[in-house]
């Protein structure tokens, strides 16, 4: 959004012209008009959600930061809320509700009718990052008894306050899934055509306890852009669309992201984070590095004998710690990314290893015969083939390093993403310089 654009809204709200101003946002997406908000004034905030019809308010709540829409409900009336939270979509809300204090979550839920009500507390009865708080039970289910003019006729009825109605869900009696049905194919079967005869029984569904990440997998592999929600029984329970699924991963994306620079991650945007939660996110990781950074000054401090029988030594510490941190770390990366998209799995962890040996020693081969090279230039014959052997051990044992430790955190139940390169890198630095000094050692005492 332009400066230009935003002046001009702010002179409308500073000049009292509602109805222009209404006109000139009823016509922009939710998205835009959310990204407004924050950018007002506290009061004037209010105001805008307020002259905005209801549908569209509900739309543009449902795009805002967590701590701006808890600011804007607790200065809105109960009935203003009410309305707000009965116009959004069901798993819209639940979003909503769940990322609210607890105090101000009770009190909208409240504010709903019965039927609002037992909707939105079946949906936060789920675990936090499942399926059953993605999905909505905003859908069209027809039965394979009726007819194809039936059954369409029955989307027509029902289509207006579905979440999509390009593929309708064939149930039971007991509302058992049975299939899902492309409305194309509907169309083009004869209207007195029962609908069984056009089921063909492929579909793909997800269970509700599911983690939230595998719809987005699922939906990925299979190019799909809604999937049916069941329970273990195989009752359908609701949908879950491409527009969930496409925030959820770039959600997770950015955790990950977070994770891999050992930054807590932000439940907010960065522009409407403070300084504090920036701080507070940051130091802990930080001071854990420094910790284990204590380690590797232990090693070299306990070596300061062979340390100051050839100076050479310490020339080459950097160049060596440096070069493990960085196959370790590309390691991780490679292994996290794999798992978390399902390229990998934990079955194959032997497999994986024996091939990132063979990575590892093939790179640090190459690494060791270089800088030996160097090694001898700067320190003579012997502390070459210290700086290249150890180069090549090392460059080995940070591969293997960062390709198990993401399968150890998976295997216990830990966010792979936690391998970040900050702790690769602390780790191959302290067992780099034992590798180095202990090799150091020997070879000069013999």
């Amino acid at each position: 959004m332009n400066e230009n654009t935003l002046a001009k809204v702010r002179a409308l709200v500073l000049e009292k012209k509602w109805a222009e101003l209404k006109n000139m946002l009823s016509a922009w997406p939710a998205p835009e008009v959310a990204d407004i908000l924050p950018l007002l004034d506290g009061s004037d905030r209010v105001l805008l959600l307020r002259l905005l019809p209801q549908k569209q308010s509900a739309e543009v709540s449902a795009h805002l930061d967590s701590d701006l829409l808890n600011w804007i409900l607790l200065d809105l009336t109960d009935e203003e809320t009410r309305r707000l939270l009965e116009e959004l979509r069901p798993d819209d809300r639940t979003s909503v509700l769940e990322e609210l204090p607890g105090t101000l979550t009770q009190r909208l839920l409240n504010l709903l009718p019965p039927e609002d009500l037992a909707e939105a507390r079946n949906l936060l009865g789920y675990p936090e990052e499942s399926i059953g708080r993605l999905m909505t039970p905003d859908y069209v289910a027809i039965r394979p008894e009726w007819t194809v003019a039936r059954a369409l006729e029955h989307v027509r009825q029902k289509g207006r306050d579905s979440e999509t109605i390009s593929i309708v869900y064939v149930v039971d009696a007991g509302w058992k899934l049975l299939d899902s049905i492309e409305i194309e194919r509907l169309i083009l079967h004869s209207p007195q055509e029962c609908v069984k005869h056009v089921m063909d029984h492929s579909y793909v569904s997800l269970l509700a306890y599911d983690d939230r990440e595998h719809a987005v997998r699922v939906m990925q592999r299979y190019d799909l852009f809604a999937l049916p929600v069941v329970d273990s029984d195989g009752v359908l329970l609701g949908i879950v669309t491409a527009d969930d699924v496409l925030d959820v991963a770039q959600e997770e994306a950015t955790e990950d992201f977070h994770k891999s620079a050992a930054v807590a991650p932000l439940r907010t945007s960065y522009r409407h984070t403070s300084i504090w939660s920036l701080y507070t996110k940051r130091i802990g990781w930080l001071g854990v590095l420094v910790l284990l950074n204590l380690v590797s000054s232990g090693i070299i401090a306990s070596y300061e004998e062979t340390l100051a029988g050839s100076l050479a030594l310490a020339f080459f510490i950097p160049l060596l710690i440096d070069s493990g941190g960085n196959a370790g770390s590309q390691a991780a990366t490679l292994m996290v990314r794999a798992l978390a998209t399902g390229d990998l799995n934990l079955h194959q962890l032997l497999r994986t290893a024996l091939k990132e040996v063979a990575v590892g020693l093939s790179l640090g081969l190459s690494m060791g015969i270089a800088s030996s090279a160097v090694g001898v230039i700067r320190g003579g014959p012997q502390i070459g083939i210290i700086v290249g052997s150890s180069m090549a051990l090392i460059v080995l044992m940070a591969n293997i390093v960062g390709t198990s430790l993401p399968f150890v955190l998976t295997r216990s139940g830990l966010d792979p993403a936690v391998a970040s390169s900050p702790l690769i890198t602390t780790i191959t630095d302290a067992v780099g310089l034992l590798i180095y000094f202990s090799l150091a050692s020997w070879l000069l005492a013999s």
